[in-house]
């Protein structure tokens, strides 16, 4: 596969390359998002064989307005409004009903589909210019940490997509929290910058999802397969180590100061600032050739369960 990948700092020539049917990378708050129209099968098809993505998995769309939503998704709650009306746009996506007129390619076969609306700018002009809802997951190699900036996304995919949307910086850097609300009570698929506890103000009844179970589709990205992962290995830990690290081409990264004897380190200020720097920091190590990461498990609330499920599956747990 190989595509002239065209960069460009214009949505509205982004835009264009998307509604003649290319795929194109574009940055949003929480990681940089690979799309394609919604309604054109063969386009979202692309996604998947430049990624390497298993078909599977379930793509989130991306909208420009809430307004947008009936296009793609019927069925709306209670649970689903007042989620939309608090967190719209930002980083939640929220499961729906799918609209039979969206391809099965999109929801992986599923009845249902996650939509967001995504706050960044640049991703908002993008999105307004595209004749039609954009299905997106991260656009990085399927398996590898999600890009938060476009030279990473050049780097995975350039010669594979038809072109990239610059912007700054992701300035979450994880993904977005996903609520199935096709269930009662609603259900958290995957944690993200909306934490736990600012959900269950809105929908107390929330539950939280379990990885899925051998042969069970999974409902969202994120769910089944392990994501995330350096080419280094992880290794978890609640506290910084005691002792010097094993090996010289060790990396350290959390919370708590960096410890002496390792290679890199990365003492974060928050967890909001752990999330941000968190995939940047894996793609850092392998640049190094770091052959073991440490990463201390930060608290679970708010970010920090969303920071817990990516170590976690980055090492294959």
């Amino acid at each position: 596969m190989h595509l002239q990948t065209i960069v460009t700092d214009s949505p509205i020539e982004a835009a264009q390359l998307l509604n003649r049917g290319g795929i194109v990378a574009f940055p949003t708050e929480t990681v940089y998002g690979l799309g394609a129209d919604v309604f054109r099968p063969e386009s979202v098809a692309g996604i998947f064989r430049a990624k390497g993505r298993p078909s599977d998995n379930p793509l989130i769309v991306h909208l420009h307005s809430p307004d947008r939503i009936g296009e793609v998704a019927c069925g709306l709650n209670a649970h689903a409004d007042a989620l939309i009306a608090r967190f719209f746009p930002g980083p939640l996506t929220v499961v729906l009903k799918k609209r039979s007129s969206v391809p099965g390619i999109v929801s992986a076969g599923l009845p249902t589909i996650g939509v967001r609306c995504p706050s960044h700018p640049v991703a908002a002009e993008f999105l307004k210019h595209c004749h039609h809802p954009v299905a997106a997951p991260s656009a990085n190699l399927s398996g590898r940490p999600s890009p938060t900036d476009w030279r990473t996304v050049f780097h995975d995919l350039g010669g594979r997509i038809d072109g990239l949307l610059r912007g700054e910086p992701s300035t979450i850097g994880l993904e977005s929290t996903i609520v199935d609300c096709t269930v009662d009570p609603p259900l958290l698929l995957r944690s993200g910058a909306i934490g736990v506890e600012a959900l269950r103000e809105l929908v107390p009844g929330l539950q939280v999802a379990t990885s899925c179970k051998p042969g069970e589709a999974p409902k969202s990205p994120g769910m089944k397969y392990r994501h995330y992962s350096p080419e280094a290995s992880i290794v978890l830990l609640d506290k910084p180590p005691e002792s010097m690290p094993p090996s010289p081409a060790s990396a350290w990264i959390g919370l708590s100061a960096p410890p002496a004897g390792f290679a890199r380190t990365m003492s974060c200020r928050s967890s909001e600032e752990y999330a941000r720097v968190l995939f940047g920091f894996f793609r850092a190590c392998d640049a190094e050739g770091i052959d073991t990461i440490y990463c201390e498990l930060p608290p679970e609330e708010g970010i920090g369960r969303a920071i817990r499920d990516r170590l976690r599956k980055a090492a294959g747990n």
